[in-house]
């Protein structure tokens, strides 16, 4: 489903983090949100616009590869990529994908919330794996690790609150050492590999996920560039570029390496006793583009002869 946002500015972040955040899939339902359609204003730019409507600056790049990033201009029609396919995991807790950059929380009484990430670079990459949630704190005080001290030895031994803490106001300790899903005092990094490996939040979707989350609280971190998933009755692929092209996409704003994954088996598994509706071709040509926007790839059902 696609809807436009041309005409909303006012509050456009906060309505669209809402539609995403609230959103609750209906029963063998694996996508949340929907696409938005965004036409551009003369002061835009996809940073700018990535923040206003809840999203990561890779995602609006990788959707949208051809607009200059900086000087898109008036009059430009983006596809937002405000629509997910639920990840192959455990619908528990938090669960991180990170070449989505990528955060849904699932809380008990079935809604999902979803949020954009900063997450680690090149050499500091956040671990796949399972953890939990250890401890909460409210104006966190940054200690720099060891390996933050070599590459910039002039680091205090820690930060304490206020506006020079690049964990921001909020934080959510994880049971993995030296690694925490916070807020941050560098906003325009979300979206990015930009972190020594922890996990970052806009300031108001780590308030959203501060409030709702517990001590002990599951956490899943995954690596699913591709994803697959039902709606209303018709399959949906999803394909993102790897983890590490997210680099290479803020500069050129394409992904250089080649898509690898074999998908047919996925696919095969995913449609079940509908395989036979798979437009395969669909499948090649998300595999191809990789723009990380939900595509479905069911044939129509044929009608029965009269």
């Amino acid at each position: 489903m696609k809807r436009s946002l041309r005409h909303l500015f006012c509050g456009a972040g906060i309505l669209a983090a809402a539609m995403l955040s609230l959103a609750q899939p209906g029963a063998a339902d694996d996508l949340i949100g929907f696409t938005t359609i965004y036409e551009t204003r003369d002061e835009d730019t996809l940073p700018d616009i990535a923040r206003r409507f809840d999203l990561g600056y890779v995602e609006v790049r990788t959707a949208n590869p051809d607009i200059d990033p900086w000087l898109p201009g008036a009059g430009k029609w983006l596809t937002l990529p405000t629509q997910h396919i639920i990840p192959r995991a455990v619908r528990r807790g938090i669960v991180i994908n990170l070449p989505e950059l990528r955060l849904y929380y699932f809380a008990a009484n079935g809604q999902v919330m979803s949020f954009p990430l900063g997450i680690g670079g090149e050499g500091k990459e956040t671990p796949v794996g399972t953890t939990k949630v250890r401890a909460k704190r409210i104006h966190p005080t940054w200690v720099p690790t060891a390996s933050e001290h070599a590459e910039t030895p002039n680091l205090p031994q820690s930060v304490g609150p206020g506006p020079d803490n690049p964990m921001g106001e909020l934080a959510l300790y994880l049971a993995w050492p030296g690694y925490a899903i916070h807020g941050t005092n560098k906003p325009y990094s979300i979206g990015r590999r930009d972190s020594h490996g922890c996990i970052r939040l806009y300031p108001q979707d780590i308030d959203a996920l501060f409030s709702v989350v517990t001590v002990g609280t599951p956490v899943t971190v995954v690596n699913e560039p591709i994803k697959a998933g039902w709606s209303n009755g018709e399959l949906y692929v999803e394909v993102h570029p790897y983890e590490t092209d997210a680099d290479t996409i803020e500069t050129v704003g394409k992904a250089r390496t080649e898509a690898a994954i074999d998908v047919d088996d996925m696919i095969t598994s995913t449609a079940g006793a509908e395989v036979e509706r798979v437009d395969w071709n669909a499948v090649e040509r998300a595999m191809h583009q990789r723009t990380g926007i939900p595509v479905r790839v069911t044939l129509p059902v044929e009608s029965p002869s009269p």
